[in-house]
């Protein structure tokens, strides 16, 4: 069942393309990025002392999209890092909240 978020004006539909935009982000945000064959329970694992984020591979990509979307709230991104279309992405993220 495929999911978009909703985020006040902006709705983010969770394709291959918003999955490359936010894995964008957070490598520019010094994140790592793994795709790894693994058995996590939500598909995904954030290592924050380690700056890593792993992803089951055999998750479908509206897992991956999502699990990206809620870490943005825990995680603290150094915006001087990032990039103007980043940036304004970013920005946009984080001045919404997510309705499922």
């Amino acid at each position: 069942m495929k999911r978009n978020y909703i985020f006040a004006e902006i709705m983010i539909k969770p394709t291959q393309h918003t999955l490359d935009k936010l894995e964008d982000l957070f490598m520019q945000a010094g994140y790592t990025i793994r795709n790894e064959k693994g058995n996590f329970k939500s598909g995904s694992c954030l290592i924050e002392a380690s700056k890593i984020i792993v992803l089951n591979k055999f998750s479908p990509v509206e897992t991956k999209v999502s699990f990206l979307i809620e870490s943005l709230p825990k995680i603290e991104i150094d915006e001087s890092l990032l990039d103007e279309k980043n940036r304004k992405f970013f920005h946009e993220l984080k001045q919404t909240e997510i309705n499922f």
